[in-house]
């Protein structure tokens, strides 16, 4: 039945209807017949609707009801898009409202998403009710009816920030179109963000996000996030720095003058931690060191006054006379005079004699006797006891281990104030002697985590108070004056307690970390080649362009050795400077040497250190390689500052070792203070960490502290330290007495040098633990002294928050590669293959001009060992891989451009005659190669050539 028919049809059966109900009451009410169960109805009202259709949405193909209920009613019809609904779609019942006893009529039509999609007309799709009743009809309202989507771009995303702190932060967002329309949510760090619980924070009706004053709290990763009946979409992230830029403490007192006598200079210094940048904020501007000159006044020795004139002769027959320390007195730290102030002489040329009791001279000399066996008895039990303690010092059993890893030595020292006590409103008691103790901080153990409560241990202990003195007494050693240089049999003393140190500790692995695995990154190289990073640690390996064969691939891979199984002792003198490496798989065949780099610790000092490239072999020992300063055939080592270079074609696992040969053998140390929130909310922990500087050293300390949740409260520094047998001390300095007070007896703590020394990539350790008066105190000053016994020093200064317990925590350890860990390709190499494979091909040919790999090399200044790349088949390929390795952080390729142009001028500087003879193929590499003027290496246009390159 056609729309049309159906209508017509409906409203015949209506005014059928209404007729008829007329003439029924009309009958009814003619006879007087009553029905007692008839429904009562109202005369004189039309139907009202007691529920009219709602507008609704249709989500995915799901059909939507619309409902009609009306009183009283005798029918009801929908009307959609302004035709009748057909009867047989729809669904009614009828029933009696018990509180007015009305006839009830309700009816129900489905609405499909077909039906909506196949309507066009000028608005949307809509249905009403129209309901009949003896009166007349009525009309509900209009219902429309819309299919629910949600886009998926957002119109506008939120962008990422850096404000200053207490600036203020607007981020924007209008969110993808949508019906209905979508309602918008704030996430930071995927936590809701909701102005209702915090006032600093307003979110607009127009979906923007604004911070009023930005606290370091609101820094993180912010996105929006809308959603509606059909789904909800998420913006990108935009990240959100709150930075501090950085000012100046107050000025120190003016430091003494540097020299005893005459004109030097004075100085003062301020640091940049009030506040300290962070985040990225700007550094102070100014000097943070000012000098001025100084007269110190020159000491003056005292001279001897004229002797005054002789006595007269006494009754022992002697005459005496005088003189004074007057001719000048002595001032300003001069010597006093040097000699007899009196002088006597017998007045009778030994003439007067007295007569002496023989008895009085055998008393005499039994006194002095007696005086003489005593203080050598005295002087023999000194020397014993001494012997007896001369390793260590005292015996202590530790059972405050469990507790705190430290054991006490009481002694007795002179409390002393500090001119640069931060806030400091009491003056220092110079005269009050005070008891305290000094704590031993205790190399961490490789078998636990870096916190875990050490175990009950016997601990032998030097007495501070020699070290409070200044007195070059050994950390764990005594010994005589030391050789100025260590030969190959060392000292006793220093090799001596370095090899019992050394025994079950000095093994080749790494730092101390959160877990036994390995340290491990692999790749699948082909033809092309690639790179292989350990994050983090300073450890990659360069697989060169075509040291895999075509057609072929490999899946090689390089660990870091962390573990203790089947690692041996060194010998001797030697420790660890870097990481062990292991790279493989074994059996690897390749056509040249890959480039291994790994960060050491020394500092590079052909005199004073002897530097050797071990390799373990298939039974645990390890073997010589080369020495890093000997020329060898099998392999190359090229020492940088902070990184060894290795060249090296038999796969397996390498260490870097190195040997003291005198004390000026210098190690660095990297230091570095952490902090955090005990148990308690009025305590506080400075956890301060020496360590070997490599990166791979200072993973695990990163690692470990944030498990912890601690933070990174001062940039870590650098403290060489040298092999001169002397401890290292961490004192805790101008903690502000009246806001903190930190436990008695532990302002100072010590390593020894075996354990510093010997330290093989593990880091030590110590904390200090205060505690605030009150929990207003909201910060933390205070500095921390690092330095080795007649040695170097360092000064941490640590200024910080400790109320905010919400912090994040700082993290320092950030490196460009920090995520990439494999590289394959054009895009692992600074050098674009063209332009590699025109240089090897012009410097591979023997030139009678000089113009060879050789030029080359020393031009790049790798013209050492020259030997080790004579035997190779391409040696200019193997000196750009090892360029390449040297030059993996750095982003330009400008020494390469330089040393080109400079063998470019070279070459142009020929004869005349010469000039007539034909381009040569290094012309070719200079026009094509080199823009030297731009620092840029590009390809000429060329089937395999690769992208053009900037550095």
């Amino acid at each position: 039945m056609g729309a049309l028919t159906k209508g017509r049809y409906l409203s015949v059966m209506g005014l059928l209807l209404l007729v008829y109900c007329t003439v029924s009451v009309i009958c009814k009410g003619a006879t007087g017949d009553a029905q007692p169960d008839a429904l009562p109805s109202v005369q004189g009202t039309l139907p009202h609707f007691i529920q009219e259709p709602e507008d609704a949405y249709i989500v995915k193909s799901n059909p939507i009801k619309l409902r009609c209920r009306a009183a009283p009613a005798l029918q009801i019809f929908f009307k959609c898009n302004g035709e009748w609904v057909h009867q047989n779609e729809h669904i009614s019942q009828e029933y009696k409202d018990l509180n007015t006893g009305l006839k009830v009529r309700e009816v129900m039509i489905n609405v499909s998403r077909q039906q909506v999609e196949d309507f066009h007309g000028p608005e949307d799709y809509w249905c009403l009710c129209v309901a009949w009743s003896h009166l007349g009809t009525s009309k509900s309202r209009k219902a429309t009816v819309r299919i629910a989507y949600l886009r998926k771009n957002f119109e506008q995303d939120p962008q990422g920030k850096e404000v200053p702190i207490n600036g203020m932060i607007v981020l924007h967002c209008r969110p993808p179109e949508g019906v209905p329309v979508a309602e918008v949510e704030w996430l930071k760090n995927e936590e809701p963000v909701s102005s209702l619980t915090d006032d600093n924070i307003d979110t607009r009706a127009d979906h923007n996000l604004i911070i009023n004053e930005a606290r370091l709290s609101d820094s993180g990763n912010y996105s929006c996030l809308a959603s509606n009946i059909v789904a909800k979409r998420r913006s990108a992230t935009a990240t959100v720095i709150v930075f501090v830029n950085g000012g100046w403490s107050l000025w120190t007192e003016w430091s003494p003058c540097n020299v005893p006598c005459g004109r030097g200079v004075q100085k003062r210094s301020r640091t940049c931690t009030n506040p300290a940048p962070l985040n990225g904020g700007a550094f102070c501007e100014g000097m943070s060191v000012q000098k001025i000159t100084c007269n110190a006044l020159c000491p003056i020795d005292g001279g001897w006054d004229e002797w005054s004139e002789w006595t007269v002769c006494s009754s022992q027959c002697e005459k005496q006379r005088s003189r004074g320390c007057n001719s000048p007195a002595p001032r300003h730290r001069g010597k006093t005079c040097e000699g007899n102030s009196e002088a006597t002489e017998n007045c009778t040329d030994g003439l007067c004699t007295q007569s002496m009791d023989s008895s009085n001279d055998v008393a005499l000399y039994s006194g002095l006797g007696a005086g003489i066996i005593a203080v050598a008895i005295l002087v023999v039990a000194v020397m014993l006891y001494r012997k007896n303690h001369s390793e260590y010092g005292v015996d202590v059993i530790d059972s405050s281990a469990l507790t705190g890893g430290f054991q006490s030595f009481n002694f007795k020292t002179t409390r002393q104030g500090n001119p640069l006590l931060l806030n400091s409103s009491m003056q220092p008691d110079l005269t009050v002697g005070r008891t305290y103790s000094t704590p031993l901080c205790f190399q961490d153990s490789a078998d636990k985590e870096l916190f875990d409560p050490l175990p009950d241990i016997k601990v032998k202990v030097q007495s501070s108070f020699m070290v409070s003195l200044g007195v070059a007494e050994r950390a764990e050693f005594h010994a005589k004056a030391p050789a100025e240089t260590f030969p190959r049999d060392l000292s006793r003393d220093y090799c001596g307690s370095v090899d019992r140190r050394k025994k079950g500790l000095l093994t080749l692995n790494g730092p101390l970390s959160t877990s036994k695995e390995q340290l491990r990154t692999t790749g699948v190289f082909g033809h092309p080649g690639g790179r292989l990073v350990v994050p983090n640690t300073g450890v990659s390996l360069l697989v060169p362009h075509g040291a895999v064969a075509e057609n072929m691939s490999w899946e090689m891979y390089m660990v870091i050795n962390q573990g203790e199984a089947s690692v041996q002792t060194l010998e001797g003198c030697e420790i660890l400077l870097g990481p062990e490496v292991t790279y493989g798989p074994p059996g690897l065949d390749l056509f040249c040497p890959v480039a291994m780099t790994i960060a050491h610790c020394a500092e590079m000092d052909a005199e004073n250190w002897n530097i050797q490239l071990k390799r373990r072999t298939q039974d645990s020992k390890w073997e010589d390689v080369m020495s890093v300063e000997d020329e060898s055939t099998s392999c190359y080592c090229l020492m940088d500052s902070a990184s060894c270079h290795l060249l090296l074609d038999q796969p397996g696992s390498y260490a870097l070792v190195g040997e003291p040969l005198t004390q000026a053998a210098v190690k660095r140390l990297k230091l570095a203070v952490f902090g955090s929130m005990e148990a308690s909310s009025m305590s506080y922990s400075l956890r301060v960490y020496c360590v070997d500087d490599t990166p791979h050293a200072f993973q695990g300390v990163v690692a470990a502290e944030k498990i912890r949740g601690g933070q990174l409260l001062e940039e870590p520094k650098m403290l060489p330290f040298r092999a001169n047998t002397f401890s290292l001390q961490v004192s805790i300095q101008d903690v502000p007495q009246f806001l903190w007070s930190i436990k008695p007896f532990t302002t100072c703590q010590e390593f020894s040098f075996p354990q510093v020394w010997c330290s093989n990539q593990q880091p030590l350790h110590c904390a200090f633990s205060l505690e605030r008066y009150s929990p207003a105190t909201a910060q933390l000053s205070c500095k921390i002294s690092v330095r080795q016994v007649k040695g170097h020093e360092q000064i941490l200064q640590v200024y910080t928050a400790v109320a905010e317990t919400e912090k994040d925590s700082v993290p320092f350890f950030m490196q460009t590669d920090c995520t990439i860990t494999s590289q394959t390709g054009p895009k692992a190499f600074k050098i674009p293959l063209s332009i590699r494979q025109r240089i090897c091909a012009t410097f591979d040919t023997a030139n009678a001009k000089g113009k060879d790999w050789q030029l080359l090399a020393q031009k790049l200044h790798l013209d050492r060992n020259l030997g080790y790349f004579a035997k190779q088949r391409s040696p200019s390929a193997v000196i750009l891989s090892l360029w390449e390795a040297r030059h993996q952080d750095t982003a330009d390729l400008d020494s390469l451009a330089s040393a080109l142009e400079e063998i470019g001028k070279i070459h142009s500087k020929i004869s005349p005659k010469e000039q007539d003879e034909p381009e040569s193929d290094f012309n070719h590499i200079e026009a094509g190669a080199v823009l030297c003027g731009t620092g840029k290496l590009t390809s000429h246009k060329t089937e395999d050539a690769a992208p053009e390159y900037t550095g």
